[in-house]
């Protein structure tokens, strides 16, 4: 997933996007201390998602202020 992917996008769609994304890094951090993850990267991948909806969602907050 881009950055500009996401500038697209609304407040609420971000929003849930946010929710999935921690839902998942959620169960993928389970599967870790279950040693059920075989790809540890993917947990990796999860987190960096979830800083850039993060700052999508903040600097479209700023903007509209």
């Amino acid at each position: 997933m881009k950055y500009t992917d996401l500038n697209n996008k609304s407040i609420k769609e971000l929003n849930e996007l946010l929710k999935e994304k921690k839902m998942l890094s959620f169960t993928l951090k389970n599967k870790l201390k279950l040693m059920q993850l075989t790809n540890t990267g993917e947990l990796r991948e999860v987190r960096k998602n979830i800083a850039q909806i993060s700052t999508a969602i903040s600097d479209k907050r700023k903007n509209n202020a």
